[in-house]
């Protein structure tokens, strides 16, 4: 189908969607927005894979959210046959998350390094880029400076194969800008319709480097703060891009459709 807008980080598959899930994606369908269904195990990047197998606007990333990791959590041959299904258009959401660990757990952070590594791995193996998800210690960047190290390398040695997006991006200046040096994008969601705390990160993203993103049914963009979110709304993250970086509004749509096309080769 021809897509008018597109939300690279979504969750339609979560409970918050159960009552009317088939309707919110008929009416996304009717307005042209696509969404990527994002997993945080492996049974959600299978519901994922179901849903975007359904459903034209719908694709699936897979793979395993750092904070939610489990005994049970699959790192073997069966991601990997989920990853080659055809609407699977990245792996992730992966990467570092400290936030809530005791920053002295040297132990944990190593297991979450690890499994990092099997995702980009795993993305380099199927040519497709990574989702990731990184947060850091509060009032620090040390996921972000880790991830990077890691990255960074892997960016080396595959040749500057590896590609992604930083979902949700809050670093700084310094870590923008080491993303954008191995060619990954950066994505914002609706917070910035609501605060200006990005302005700056954004005015100083090339905009073929620029992604957007709802992380529904969380962080709903002005005016539907405190309600549940959904990638329909994406057209207000779009708007408050456009504001920024000071283009017209369907330049900044087609730029930002065609980063989405050139990263995920949707």
């Amino acid at each position: 189908m021809t897509f008018n807008q597109f939300d690279i980080h979504s969750h339609i598959y979560f409970k918050d969607y159960d009552s009317d899930r088939e309707q919110e994606i008929q009416k996304m369908k009717d307005a042209n927005i696509g969404t990527i269904s994002v997993g945080v195990d492996f049974e959600t990047s299978k519901v994922c894979v179901d849903l975007a197998e359904k459903h034209s606007n719908l694709f699936a990333c897979i793979g395993q959210h750092p904070g939610d990791l489990t005994q049970d959590s699959v790192f073997d041959s069966r991601l990997e046959e989920l990853g080659n299904y055809p609407k699977v258009v990245a792996i992730g959401e992966t990467g570092l998350d400290y936030f809530r660990m005791d920053p002295s757990d040297t132990a944990l952070k190593s297991i979450q390094k690890t499994i990092f590594e099997y995702h980009i791995d795993l993305a380099l193996s199927l040519d497709k880029p990574l989702m990731l998800h990184i947060r850091s210690s509060k009032g620090t960047m040390d996921a972000y400076l880790d991830a990077l190290e890691i990255l960074e390398h892997h960016s080396k040695t595959s040749g500057g194969k590896l590609k992604g997006n930083a979902h949700f991006f809050a670093g700084d200046t310094g870590i923008l800008n080491r993303f954008l040096d191995i060619g990954f994008t950066v994505s914002f969601t609706g917070v910035i319709t609501f605060t200006h705390d990005y302005d700056e990160f954004i005015a100083n993203t090339p905009i073929d480097m620029i992604m957007v993103e709802t992380d529904s049914p969380f962080l709903a963009p002005h005016p539907y703060r405190g309600q549940r979110n959904s990638p329909y709304y994406i057209d207000k993250v779009v708007e408050r891009i456009s504001e920024i970086k000071q283009l017209s509004l369907e330049e900044t749509k087609k730029a930002l459709l065609g980063n989405v096309f050139r990263v995920f080769g949707i």
